[in-house]
């Protein structure tokens, strides 16, 4: 039978075991994550729980634990009579905190700073908190700097750097002799002044953040500030600062800084930063995209190529290879310019195809420098984008085409006026001596006219004449045109269908050329439907001032590349076609105002012209 006092024991076990679990939650993340080592004691001194860190410390696994490992296995012999000292008090209630090594489990020793926290379940204590903190490297350190200050009274005296010493406040409780030399002062003259009042009055901030941080973190700093000699000039000096740390109460108990003249350096380091801030900005800013490259690997880009290249912002470039941007065909001729830039050797500017990011195609004349890049040989490669050269180059042409056709149509109008000329006359004279063809008479003369209104359109290219704006009723207008080409459409299996919502639709414009228009078109479609088809004209009117009209087909379409070129002079896709009728379409629509869109795929064509509608219907 077990005696009172074990009895006790017992249950107070019993009440600690029932404590800790009923509270395991609570304590769970405490005893996981925390990095002091955590164990509990009953009263008898025998570790009930322990937190991984503890384990780790000792060697000690949770079965070993579990199995009632003892306090005296913990301590050295030596150790053992004082950590039952504060076991004993804690069991009392108070809560020591000591000093003291620890063995583990294969004979290792550690110092350890300990608490002892008793555990009181219904106004009794049933056990010990016990919280270790590892100080071995504390320990270690505190002799480092009981070493350090052993040398730096050796070396204060003797080294051209100022050391100055400083308390929580700033103020200077040490300087070294060097002080005269490097600042002017002897070491009597700054003692107890508050080392911020030397400082430079831009750079106390930054000076005040940097002793701050070495205070909260208890770590070096170092830092660069200018600091006023007794002559009242300034100089640029470099501190390097460290916390001496209170064994005992590992709190700061002053600040020794190290500082160095580096007014000399900060010249040549600020005149370095100024010719690279000023190339930088040479190179950022330039009309031209700018690469630095090695391998295919890119390590700069300015704005401009980021723009170039379409990337939201350069990182997006960053993700990519230059070899993702340069279009397969151009591949060989790009690793051979590498190859040379590498080699030393400058590339003059060569066309290129290049890729932007959403695959869209374009050509730049690229150019290839080697450099240096963060200490490293690379390609500085230039980029000038002659997209609009190209346009401009072949508006150029262009307009040289255009010229000519004009020179072309004047000649070929007035080579056939003249003899038309004749021909209605001789018509005439015929006319009033045979009364009895008087209806192939009427046919003729309306012919020539045809003839004579052709031959003015021709003329346009030349020398567009005066326009002639009247109000026209535009549903007439294509009633009118409807007619006329629906014989043509009829021969060739086609029907024409015009639908519109709206009457009495006026427009101001030049009767004649906006029929020609409307005439050029439907033959279009009426050509591309050689095995017939329906030709829709749709009107819808377009906001308040506006008139939508859509011609539309069922024929074959155009691929994109041809689309894409209709309109320019003598392009053409038809055997006897001159290229003519498309830029002059978009001629007298602009003429009039209005817009001509187009577009084309297998299932047929749409046109889409935009006019504005006559300024009374408004009112």
């Amino acid at each position: 039978m077990n005696s009172p006092v074990e009895e006790i024991k017992s249950e107070k076990r019993i009440l600690l075991l029932k404590y800790l679990k009923k509270n395991h939650s609570r304590y769970e993340t405490l005893f996981s994550y925390n990095e002091d080592s955590i164990f509990v004691l009953d009263i008898e001194g025998h570790v009930v729980q322990s937190n991984p860190t503890f384990q780790q410390l000792t060697g000690y696994s949770h079965t070993e634990v579990d199995e009632k490992l003892k306090l005296q296995l913990l301590f050295p012999i030596d150790q053992i009579n004082r950590v039952f000292h504060h076991f004993s008090n804690a069991v009392l209630g108070r809560f020591p905190n000591f000093d003291c090594k620890i063995i583990t489990k294969i004979g290792e020793i550690f110092d350890l700073n300990i608490s002892f926290i008793p555990i009181s379940v219904d106004d009794q204590i049933v056990g010990v908190w016990a919280v270790g903190k590892d100080i071995t490297e504390l320990k270690r350190k505190k002799e480092e700097i009981r070493k350090v200050e052993e040398m730096q009274r050796v070396l204060t005296d003797n080294i051209l750097d100022v050391i100055i010493s400083t308390n929580l406040q700033g103020e200077i409780v040490y300087v070294s002799p060097s002080s005269e030399y490097i600042l002017g002062y002897e070491p009597n003259e700054i003692i107890n002044q508050n080392v911020l009042a030397l400082v430079h009055s831009d750079d106390v901030k930054n000076a005040f953040d940097n002793r701050k941080k070495v205070l909260s973190s208890q770590e070096n700093g170092r830092d660069s500030f200018r600091i006023r000699k007794k002559s009242g000039e300034y100089i640029w000096v470099e501190s390097l600062s460290k916390p001496i740390i209170a064994h005992d109460t590992l709190h700061v108990l002053e600040i020794v800084s190290v500082i160095r003249d580096i007014t000399e350096r900060k010249k040549v380091e600020e005149e370095a930063k100024k010719r690279e801030e000023t190339y930088r900005n040479l190179v950022e800013y330039s009309p031209d995209a700018v690469i630095i490259a090695k391998d295919s690997l890119i390590l700069f880009i300015n704005e401009t190529g980021a723009r170039l290249f379409g990337a939201a912002n350069k990182r997006e470039i960053f993700n990519k290879t230059l070899d993702e941007m340069v279009h397969p065909d151009f591949h060989q001729i790009a690793k051979e310019r590498e190859l040379n830039v590498m080699a030393g050797h400058v590339t003059e500017f060569t066309e290129f195809k290049l890729l932007r990011l959403d695959g869209s195609e374009f050509v730049a004349e690229v150019k290839g420098i080697p450099t240096i890049y963060e200490n490293q040989l690379a390609r500085h490669i230039i980029i000038r984008d002659i997209t609009e050269r190209k346009k401009t180059h072949e508006l150029l042409l262009n307009s040289e085409k255009l010229s000519v056709a004009g020179q072309l149509a004047a000649g070929i109008a007035h080579e056939v006026r003249n003899p038309l000329t004749a021909i209605k006359g001789f018509l005439q004279i015929m006319e009033t001596e045979d009364n009895n063809h008087k209806s192939f008479f009427e046919i003729i003369q309306s012919e020539m006219d045809r003839i004579e209104l052709i031959l003015s359109e021709l003329l346009v290219l030349a020398k567009p004449h005066e326009l002639k704006f009247n109000a026209v009723d535009l549903i007439t207008l294509l009633e009118n045109v409807k007619t006329l080409i629906d014989t043509q459409a009829v021969l060739n299996g086609i029907q024409i269908t015009l639908n519109y919502n709206i009457h009495n639709l006026t427009i101001h414009c030049d009767q004649n050329q906006l029929k020609q228009l409307f005439i050029n078109l439907l033959k279009n479609a009426v050509e591309a439907m050689p095995d017939g088809g329906n030709i829709t004209i749709e009107v819808k009117q377009y906001g308040f001032s506006m008139v939508k009209i859509y011609f539309k087909d069922t024929g074959r379409g155009m691929p994109q590349e041809i689309l894409k070129r209709v309109g320019e002079p003598f392009f053409t896709t038809k055997q006897d076609g001159t290229g003519l009728g498309i830029m002059i379409s978009k001629q007298i629509v602009e003429n009039h105002g209005g817009n001509i869109n187009i577009w084309s795929d297998e299932q047929g064509t749409i046109i889409e012209l935009i006019l504005p509608i006559a300024s009374e219907r408004l009112h």
